[in-house]
């Protein structure tokens, strides 16, 4: 683990008290600036999208988040702080390799199991690491749902040895020096009395067992990296930034345990005329100034291909319509779906002839505006 790991509050730029809805904004926005679509070939911004990942897997789920707040790196990833100095924090003034039931034990005595304040039980099912990748939508693909395959690297148990770590034909020992627990308990004399703790096995680094014959392929680690292409199905509705969870495909577990999930962060392509807001599509119609005053027919794009829209005479610019028939985006995990508003935009022409001015000239001269219009002119409304 780096010594210059950011705080997970700092990576995504919100305070130790934000809600879960400004987590969810920040990890948003920060996951759109640095991702790897928008920064191709950017091995900073890569980086910075891993670790904006990272942090939101924490600060989004409670429980990480609450042992996050209170032991901090060590509360979330019992890896942390090995090699600096101690393995609760790294700086605690601790020798060894010394978790929480080393800590304990120290004061109370030790035990047996963590809850009685002693170490872990190495051989105990461990749920594999989540995985997170990425993949790029268009609108369309957004709206109506798709499968795509993302390919990511998984930690697989190794297919020569089946995650034992041990050679064909052999399999690891049980640990002489402390019976497959892990870890041995000394006792000291000190002015005090006798004090009992519990150290890491040094015979067995704390595994529990021993390979005399490790397997060639994976190096008796039991486990190997393995691309892997996975289909996910990308469900209808589907906005910028949120997560598809696709469970069991991230590391698998170690003794038995259950993989970890992966998570892919979606990327929503800019549309060429739709803009989104929430479930509704927004389309701008241009249409001329003859067409606003005397009425006209449109043929409006939607999502599901073009439909007729009446825009009935003396139209004013910007007024909005709104499509019969639920033409917007379908909610996630529904049937019904949004709808599809169009704004209308009178364009003003920016040359006429000469002829032209003097109909809108003789038109003007006979105008009579509505009440509400004040003393302008017909086409100042448009300026």
């Amino acid at each position: 683990m780096p010594e210059n790991k950011r705080d997970y509050y700092e990576v995504l730029g919100v305070s130790k008290g934000a809600s879960e809805d400004e987590i969810k904004k920040a990890y948003r926005k920060t996951a759109k600036k640095y991702h790897p679509d928008l920064n191709p070939g950017n091995a900073e911004a890569e980086a910075k999208f891993k670790e904006c990942n990272e942090a939101y897997e924490v600060l989004s789920d409670p429980q990480k988040k609450a042992r996050y707040d209170q032991f901090g790196f060590a509360g979330v990833d019992p890896n942390y702080g090995a090699g600096q100095g101690g393995g609760f924090g790294g700086g605690y003034g601790f020798e060894g390799d010394i978790d929480l039931g080393d800590i304990f034990s120290s004061f109370f005595g030790g035990g047996g199991g963590f809850g009685g304040f002693g170490g872990r039980n190495p051989n105990a099912p461990t749920r594999g690491r989540d995985l997170t990748s990425s993949v790029s939508l268009t609108f369309e693909e957004a709206a109506k749902g798709c499968k795509k395959t993302v390919e990511v690297m998984r930690v697989m148990d190794c297919s020569d040895c089946g995650g034992t770590g041990a050679a064909k034909g052999t399999s690891p020992t049980t640990c002489p020096d402390c019976g497959g627990r892990g870890i041995v308990n000394t006792q000291q004399r000190t002015p005090f009395g006798v004090m009992s703790t519990q150290k890491t096995c040094a015979r067995c680094g704390g595994k529990g067992k021993i390979i005399t014959s490790p397997c060639q392929k994976c190096n008796g680690k039991g486990k190997v990296r393995t691309r892997k292409k996975v289909e996910i199905n990308i469900p209808a509705g589907i906005d910028d930034g949120q997560v598809v969870n696709v469970r069991g495909y991230g590391n698998t577990g170690t003794n038995g345990g259950p993989s970890g999930d992966l998570k892919v962060v979606v990327s929503i392509k800019k549309h060429p005329y739709f803009k989104r807001d929430g479930y509704d599509v927004w389309f701008d119609q241009h249409i001329s100034i003859v067409q606003a005053t005397l009425g006209t027919t449109v043929s409006v794009p939607t999502l599901d291909g073009n439909l007729e829209l009446n825009i009935p005479a003396g139209t004013q610019p910007g007024e909005v319509f709104t499509l019969k028939g639920n033409k917007g985006i379908q909610r996630l995990n529904s049937i019904s779906k949004g709808d599809e508003h169009v704004r209308v935009i009178v364009d003003i022409p920016k040359k006429v002839t000469d002829e032209q001015k003097e109909l809108l000239k003789e038109f003007e001269k006979d105008y009579i505006p509505p009440k509400n219009a004040g003393k302008k002119g017909f086409f100042d409304k448009f300026k």
